[in-house]
């Protein structure tokens, strides 16, 4: 993430990842109401065209890191050698639930959490569903629970823990390969919590926040100017397995998009370019 000179404030997406800011200035936007050449969705959406374009035709002649047979960035986070790691118990796929078609009539973005624990087996449950392994590859992520462009899997999953039986408080990295936690750092409190989350008291006060933090050169390591669009599908991708999870475990989820960034990515010990938040989501006992 870095400031855009022209407009003080703002932050672009890069982490490895080259994005051409004059392009966005010189498209052409021409709909219904709007004039060509102006921004039609506010200050910003301009910019953004950036990331919602393919930009596959850049590709043609590109030659990305993996072709100049540069190593390909750790397909996971590498804890340091004293790290705390935690074990997951392991997630049963053919554990009983509702069926495909009623979790998907019954999905719901629930706010209201009561003030039950969760289990570890939840949890482990849920984190194997958002992004857990399912066929290690050589020198990649492998194939995980979520799809990903190439098997890149650009994304990090951090763990906030304040109410998971078995677990001690604190702030975690899910490590796919191996189905694990590693204890980062304290629990960060429910201050910087609410900040993160922008003031919105039931994500901070959830048994468990999931955060979803870009890797961009993973991505770009393969992909170069096409790169930005497929990190924020993979995103997606990731946490609506996690709301099809609670679903299935009569739980509640609600996606988070209005976060404030700089915030969250200190709170995770993000720089903010190498790495940086791009999604969150609590997990809770649905209320009543």
């Amino acid at each position: 993430m870095t400031q855009d000179p022209g407009h003080p404030g703002r932050t672009i997406l890069t982490g490895a990842m080259p994005v051409d800011m004059d392009e966005c200035t010189r498209q052409e936007h021409s709909t219904a109401g709007h004039s060509a050449g102006k921004d039609p969705m506010g200050d910003g959406a301009m910019d953004a065209a950036v990331l919602l374009r393919s930009r596959w035709d850049e590709l043609e002649g590109f030659e990305s890191d993996q072709d100049r047979g540069i190593p390909a960035p750790p397909a996971q986070p590498v804890p340091p050698a004293d790290a705390k790691i935690i074990g997951l118990p392991p997630a049963d796929p053919d554990h009983a639930g509702p069926a495909l078609g009623r979790m998907l009539s019954d999905r719901r973005s629930r706010r209201s959490y009561s003030a039950g624990d969760l289990s570890i087996g939840e949890l482990s449950f849920l984190l194997w569903a958002a992004q857990g392994l399912l066929k290690p590859l050589p020198n990649q992520a492998g194939f995980r629970t979520s799809p990903s462009g190439g098997a890149r899997h650009p994304l990090d999953t951090y763990v906030v823990v304040s109410r998971i039986s078995g677990i001690e408080p604190g702030l975690y990295v899910y490590l796919p390969n191996g189905h694990s936690l590693w204890l980062k750092a304290a629990h960060p409190g429910k201050e910087k919590l609410l900040e993160a989350c922008n003031g919105q008291a039931f994500a901070a006060s959830a048994p468990v926040l999931v955060i979803w933090a870009a890797v961009p050169a993973r991505c770009s390591w393969r992909y170069g100017p096409a790169a930005p669009k497929l990190v924020l599908l993979d995103a997606g991708h990731a946490c609506e397995n996690l709301y099809l999870a609670c679903e299935h475990l009569g739980l509640g989820t609600c996606a988070i998009g209005a976060y404030l960034q700089d915030e969250s990515d200190r709170m995770l010990g993000l720089d903010g370019r190498d790495e940086t938040t791009v999604y969150m989501a609590p997990v809770g006992r649905r209320r009543g």
